[in-house]
């Protein structure tokens, strides 16, 4: 793949006029402020030459636009003012599934009160079982928005179905993609064309390039807010809901531009164990957690075993805030 990096206003005209000529197939878009002009196959296009170009790169990467072939800065995602990339170590905390507003109202002033600066909850919930609580759908979403706009914390929930965009794009302040859509991609470019910041996990089968991968689909649409979240992958060891691959998610944040976050709450599956994989991710290097926070997780609707009491959580910034201090970051 050859990727034209374009100059300030230039009219590229004559430069898709020789990629036509060479039967190439390509994509123009804009990124990061840049217009860009992504060709394939790279045979037919490696000697073309025009005046509208500052810079070509040849990526032998798939992953051309999320790799730091061409990006050598790290990116900055920006939600409502609260930037993912940079020397502050971003927070998301809330309830695995909106069950009540008063129950997100309770556990939103606790984990702000404590650190955290988005407010995350499931408002659609992906089961593996028919029969367990599938969340409360549209009226989450907005139970959400209330509450994150009445605490003053952004928000952040799981979209499910490309059908479901007119609400998200209305009242979501990030837009995840869950482990089980992680190469839906109908779905991720759906979301990529909403243009809002997207947290996108890992698939709980995905190698680190297919995770990398399936950012591409996102930013090819012209949107290059996105967060990449390691979740824990399925593997043979049965002591943990999953593994935790701290080793995959130090490689990807050597492979791409983007911003790294974890999530230790679904591969711990127990919340004795939560703290040191958080810990364990923020001496990794991750730029945001996402952790899951209960008022009273023994009678939550789902994952209740893996919530952590709004107490816990805030010891665990508190530890967390000790370890950044260390690594000379922030929370």
């Amino acid at each position: 793949m050859i990727l034209y990096i374009l100059k300030d206003k230039s009219d590229f005209s004559t430069l898709k006029e020789k990629l036509n000529q060479n039967s190439a197939s390509y994509k123009v878009l804009s990124l990061y402020g840049k217009n860009l002009v992504l060709a394939w196959p790279d045979q037919n296009v490696k000697s073309i030459s025009d005046d509208s170009i500052e810079i070509k790169v040849e990526v032998k990467k798939p992953y051309i636009l999320a790799s730091n072939d061409w990006k050598k800065q790290p990116t900055i995602v920006n939600v409502k003012d609260v930037e993912i990339g940079g020397n502050k170590v971003v927070i998301a905390a809330g309830p695995c599934a909106v069950e009540s507003e008063e129950q997100v109202l309770t556990t939103a002033k606790a984990v702000k009160r404590a650190g955290a600066s988005l407010l995350r909850g499931g408002a659609y919930k992906p089961r593996t079982s028919p029969y367990s609580f599938q969340g409360l759908g549209d009226e989450g979403v907005k139970i959400l928005r209330r509450v994150g706009d009445e605490v003053g914390l952004p928000i952040v929930t799981e979209i499910m179905d490309t059908r479901d965009s007119p609400i998200f794009k209305q009242y979501v302040d990030m837009i995840q993609i869950g482990a089980r859509n992680a190469q839906n991609f109908s779905l991720l470019k759906e979301v990529g064309q909403l243009g809002k910041p997207v947290l996108l996990k890992r698939g709980m089968g995905n190698t680190v390039e297919e995770w990398l991968q399936a950012a591409e689909y996102i930013l090819l649409e012209g949107n290059g807010n996105v967060v990449l979240c390691e979740r824990g992958i399925r593997t043979f060891e049965r002591s943990t809901r999953f593994t935790l691959d701290i080793g995959g998610m130090v490689a990807a944040k050597l492979m791409t531009h983007l911003p790294i976050c974890a999530d230790p709450s679904h591969p711990a599956g127990r919340r004795e164990l939560v703290h040191s994989l958080a810990l364990a991710a923020v001496a990794a290097g991750a730029d945001m957690l996402l952790i899951e926070v209960h008022p009273t997780p023994e009678k939550a609707l789902s994952d209740a075993e893996q919530q952590l009491t709004l107490e816990s959580f805030e010891v665990l910034v508190n530890r967390i805030r000790d370890l950044t201090r260390a690594l000379g970051r922030d929370v």
